[in-house]
This record gives structure tokens, C-alpha cells and sequence, in this order.
């Protein structure tokens, strides 16, 4: 074993022959990992590999499987600790599980309340900043570029700029270690641009951090080592350059990108209405969420067989678009939105319970102990959960739904023994236990790695093929679905039309 670091390293974490369960299932088997000061770490692994979780474990946030030969060490200022009470503030985590937090308890603070509490180290705000600590929120926000945001309510963000919050959160708090799990799902290019900048200027920073993605662009140039997860077991770990990682990741991205070629026929309909039913049409749509203007004088028609992508900025209104079209946020008055079969007297309720809708917020917004079957059920329903037992017309639906999408060995299971990527596939076999009409996507690819990906862009194309219509969002020209028909640009929540070919 490695002598201990010196009394001037920052922060040093040592696993040795760690396991990991979930309630009975193991998630992690026989760990042995080393990071020292300095070291720049890539981790990457297929959905269910055990990335976040091994991330959590190194963070403290849960705990190994008591087998009589693991050891979990930190070191710190010359102290060993054999548990990670001791250090365990002197590390930050940032991922999606953790943004979730703030929409599942609706901690709808302003920006500089939430990178504030990073300085102070708790949850939720306690106390108004000094003076000097809102110069610090300050240069934190302005090293991120978002000053600009710093008086909105956390929750009016856009999934990307919440992401970039939590990552100056993070930085108030000093940290001697940096987790950053799946960080760059969400993210336009230009604040893409911004978290690699980031991390490059952490090139001569003695403070170690670890980096999860799936994805070959997210790499950044000054990584120092990759770890390789693979059914929980690591496969390959050490030293590595930047350009061999990124290969790495393209080469397993083949079958996704193939995934995409249209069936032959494709896109004959492009661009054409004719008589074809109008399921979703707003006018002059204009939209308020708490004290922002997000969406101005949307014009949008979706017919049946449409499919529709919605690319912008982040905070350009995609996820506000889809969430006002679902019903979750009204249009002002002087403009109007109209849905299929949806007129005075029919509630609202009838238009959802045949639309597919899947979002990132809703994985949190579901408990969870809640087992997958359930889960799915309550996509029949529209609901979050199930009032009453399921039945066997509920159970009939959902495992139809589980088949479709891969999951039905799945179905006994609980949403914590899932990975993030397990859970997102669970919400579209939820969101087409109604059978739908309409799919309404955000980001649906986000936290997925190459082979999900590809088998959902698969199932996708061919439900659009039998005739589904779809609005998706998406930062990534190449999950665009092969069988898209129109474009629609966002910025700064106004409609922006282009034709299907442009990119």
C-alpha cells in the first residue's frame, strides 16, 4: 500500500476491496481506487455500472458492504481518517440527484441565496450573507458567466443553468475534492464552453476532482487518469491522455449514431399538413413562471405524424415550451393554446392521459421505495404514484410498457436500486403505459449512455413510423430523431422557425 501523503496535500481518498449493495442487490464488487492530489480522473461505465454510486461512496453519502477486509481512507492536513465524517464537508458533490433535490422540495430560492449557502455549508439558506461573502457569490457567478442570473428563483432556470448554480455552490464551499457526476448533461455550447474552461484552469490545482460521462466532447483535455466501471467491477484504471479517452467513448458511440438511419420512406411527409389532425396548436403563447417573462408570442402547430425538435440555449424556453403544450403552465391572456378533443366541459386530464411526456423532473418527483411496476402503472394514470392498489388492468398496461422498453426484469425492483440512466428508460415505459399520441421529450437522452441511447432512438423511430407524433428538446444534433419533420429554435423564448435540413 501507498505510504500516506505529506501534511501539505490537500485531500487524498483510498478504497480498497470495497463493496457496494442496494437493499440485497450488489452495486459495487471488490474496489480498489487511489486519488491523490493533483489527479484529474475521467469515470466512465454503462447505465447500472456503478458510477454515481461510487461517487457517493467516496463522498461519504453511503456506506460499504461490512466484509472484515475493506478499508476506506481519507488524508487530510497529515490526519488519517478511517471514515469520512471527518472530511466529508471538505468534499463536493454535484449531479443530477442533487438538482433534483431543489425541484422535489421546491426550494425555489434566488441564485445568490443557493451559491451562498455553499459558503455556509447547509442546505437552504440560514442567514443573510456578510459583505464579504456576497463579493465571493459574486466572483463565483462571474466566473461561471451567469451574473446575470443572480437574482432569479432557482427554479425559473433552465435544467442547464441550474447546473452551472450548483457548480459555483459547489466552488463557494472550497472544496479539496470535486465530484462531478454526468455535470455537462444539459448544457448548451456555450455554457459547455464555459465548464471546460473551467476545468482546464484546474490544470495546476492541487485539488483532485472526478469527472462521470458518457459522452466523447465532455471530456476535458487536462484529465490525468480514467476509471472504467462494468457491471460494477472496475475494468480498466490509470494513467491516460485526453485523446485516447475521447476515443475510447467515440468508439462505443458507433451503434447510437447507426441507430438513427431512416427506415426506408422516411421524412416522405416532411414539411406537408394537408388534412392531417392538428393535436397541439398555441398562438401568440405567452408564458409567466413566478416573476419571469419565459415565453414570448409562441406560434406552434403539431399535427398528427409531426415531429418536432426544439433546440436553443439554455434558458431559451425548451422545457417551458413542452411543460405549457402538457399543462402545467398556462398561457396569458391574448393568446391561446388548443388540444385535440380538449373543449370547454372535457378537463384537461383527457389530453395528458393520452400524451407521453419525459422530463427530468419527473424522476424525482417520485418516491424512491416505489417499485418499478408501480411506477409505470401510474403512467396510465397521469399520476405521481397510485391512489389505489394497481389493478390487473394497471398491471396488463405496465408490463407491456416494461417489455417494450427492455425493463420487464426490472419490474420487482425499487426505484434506489436503480441507476440514474435505469430510471430515466423508466419513465418512457411510464409514459407509454397510456398508449400515447403525442410524445412530449425533454432532454430524454440526458444521464444515458451509448447503448441505451441507441435502443431508445430505435423504439423512438419506430413508434414514430406506426404513426406517434413527438416534440423533442435536445442540446445534441445527433439525437435528433431520424424521422424529424420540423425545427423549431428557441431564443430567449421566442420562436425562431427553420427548416427540417438546417442544423
Amino acid at each position: 500500500m501507498p505510504s500516506a501523503p505529506s501534511a501539505s496535500s490537500p485531500l487524498s481518498v483510498s478504497l480498497e476491496r470495497i463493496d457496494l449493495d442496494r437493499g440485497e442487490r450488489p452495486v459495487l464488487r471488490d474496489i480498489s481506487w487511489r486519488i491523490s492530489p493533483g489527479q484529474r480522473w475521467l469515470l466512465i461505465g454503462g447505465n447500472g455500472a456503478g458510477k454515481t454510486q461510487l461517487l457517493k461512496l467516496v463522498s461519504g453519502a453511503v456506506w460499504p458492504k461490512p466484509t472484515g477486509r475493506d478499508r476506506r481512507r481519507y488524508w487530510y492536513r497529515g490526519e488519517r481518517f478511517d471514515q469520512p465524517a471527518g472530511v466529508a464537508e471538505e468534499i463536493a458533490y454535484v449531479g443530477a440527484e442533487r438538482q433534483d433535490r431543489y425541484e422535489h422540495y421546491e426550494w425555489n430560492f434566488r441564485v445568490r441565496e443557493i451559491v451562498g449557502t455553499g459558503l455556509q455549508r447547509t442546505e437552504i439558506p440560514m442567514q443573510e450573507p456578510s459583505p464579504a461573502e456576497n463579493r465571493r457569490i459574486a466572483a463565483l457567478l462571474a466566473r461561471l458567466d451567469v451574473t446575470a442570473l443572480a437574482e432569479r428563483r432557482f427554479l425559473t432556470l433552465s435544467y442547464g443553468e441550474r447546473r452551472l448554480v450548483l457548480i459555483a455552490r459547489a466552488l463557494a464551499s472550497r472544496p479539496k475534492l470535486l465530484l462531478l457526476d454526468e455535470v455537462a448533461n444539459g448544457l448548451d455550447a456555450r455554457n459547455h464552453a464555459r465548464l471546460m474552461h473551467f476545468l482546464a484552469g484546474t490544470a495546476r490545482s492541487p485539488m483532485p476532482w472526478v469527472l462521470a460521462t458518457h459522452r466523447s466532447h465532455d471530456v476535458p483535455d487536462v484529465m490525468t487518469h480514467l476509471i472504467e466501471l462494468e457491471q460494477g467491477r472496475i475494468r480498466r484504471r490509470g494513467a491516460l491522455r485526453a485523446a485516447a479517452a475521447r476515443e475510447l467513448l467515440r468508439q462505443e458511440s458507433r451503434a447510437f449514431l447507426a441507430a438513427r438511419q431512416p427506415a426506408a420512406g422516411a421524412g416522405a411527409a416532411r414539411g406537408t399538413h394537408g388534412r392531417r389532425r392538428l393535436l397541439v396548436g398555441l398562438r401568440n403563447a405567452h408564458v409567466h413562471v413566478d416573476d419571469a417573462h419565459l415565453l414570448h408570442g409562441v406560434n406552434l402547430e403539431v399535427r398528427r405524424g409531426d415531429c418536432w425538435v426544439v433546440h436553443g440555449a439554455n434558458g431559451s424556453g425548451k422545457s417551458t415550451l413542452l411543460r405549457t403544450i402538457y399543462g402545467d403552465h398556462a398561457v396569458a391572456a391574448g393568446g391561446t393554446i388548443v388540444r385535440d378533443g380538449i373543449v370547454p366541459g372535457v378537463p384537461l386530464e383527457k389530453f395528458k392521459l393520452r400524451t407521453a411526456y419525459v422530463a427530468p423532473h419527473l424522476q424525482t418527483w417520485h418516491r424512491p421505495k416505489t417499485p418499478v411496476l408501480e411506477v409505470v402503472a401510474s403512467g396510465r394514470h397521469a399520476s405521481i404514484g397510485l391512489n389505489d392498489a394497481i389493478t390487473a388492468s394497471d398491471r396488463r398496461h405496465a408490463e407491456k410498457a416494461l417489455r417494450r422498453f427492455g425493463l420487464f426484469g426490472l419490474r420487482r425492483r425499487i426505484l434506489a436500486e436503480l441507476s440514474y440512466g435505469q430510471a430515466r428508460r423508466v419513465l418512457f415505459a411510464r409514459a407509454w403505459a397510456r398508449e400515447p399520441r403525442l410524445a412530449l421529450l425533454d432532454e430524454p437522452f440526458a444521464g444515458l449512455d451509448r447503448a441505451t441511447r441507441a435502443d431508445l432512438a430505435r423504439r423512438l423511430n419506430a413508434w414514430l413510423a406506426d404513426g406517434g407524433s413527438c416534440v423533442i428538446a435536445t442540446h445534441h444534433r445527433e439525437e435528433w430523431p431520424a424521422r424529424t419533420t420540423h425545427v423549431l429554435e428557441l431564443q430567449d423564448g421566442r420562436a425562431i422557425p427553420r427548416p427540417a435540413g438546417d442544423s
